[in-house]
């Protein structure tokens, strides 16, 4: 397992640049001293829950009969479609707002440990079955730059502006989509040899 290229692609799915508006959006009525501290529950609520489906993720997928190739194949259909919204993002999914302290949903779930994110750690453990470690490194790797931009995400939003973390996003979803499009061919050809 080529452990970077595993973490990288698990931190393009999270979207951590994608979602610094969000959370913006969502904290804006919370008091700057207590937004840094939800921020840091919320990234270490969906790091756990990462490593839940990273440990259990196979045995939920055994205990339904779903076989490694569908994994693989809604995996890369689930991911392709998040691609695409983050290529073309529609103006209303901007703009959720939440009156009280959000806990767990959506910081935490979905935004940072989505379904692509989810499928993608399950999918490691039953590709590389015997490097549980490795596993757990890609997962703390992408989460720590997904903790660093979405932590410090008011200041890189003041460096970047609104032009630049949306040319970044959308460069992500170009990337994204071709991982997709690999992903689904991997699924196929497992199906037909399988």
């Amino acid at each position: 397992m080529n452990i970077y290229a595993e973490a990288l692609m698990l931190w393009l799915i999270m979207d951590s640049v994608g979602n610094i508006p969000v959370f913006a959006a969502i904290l804006n009525h919370i008091p700057a001293e207590k937004r840094k501290r939800i921020i840091l529950r919320e990234l270490l609520i969906a790091l756990l829950v990462l490593f839940i489906f990273l440990f259990f993720g196979s045995r939920i997928l055994n205990s339904m009969q779903l076989s490694h190739a569908a994994l693989s194949i809604s995996g890369a259909i689930i991911l392709f479609l998040i691609a695409i919204k983050m290529i073309f993002p529609s103006p209303a999914s901007k703009e959720q707002s939440f009156l009280a302290d959000p806990f767990i949903v959506p910081l935490a779930i979905p935004l940072t440990a989505g379904p692509a994110s989810m499928t993608m750690v399950m999918l490691l453990h039953t590709q590389y079955p015997n490097q549980i470690w490795a596993s757990c490194a890609v997962i703390l790797i992408a989460w720590f730059f997904t903790a660093l931009f979405l932590y410090f995400g008011e200041s890189l939003s003041r460096i970047l502006g609104t032009r630049g973390l949306i040319a970044i996003e959308r460069l992500m979803g170009m990337l994204l989509t071709t991982l997709a499009v690999q992903m689904l061919l991997n699924g196929v050809s497992l199906y037909i040899h399988g």
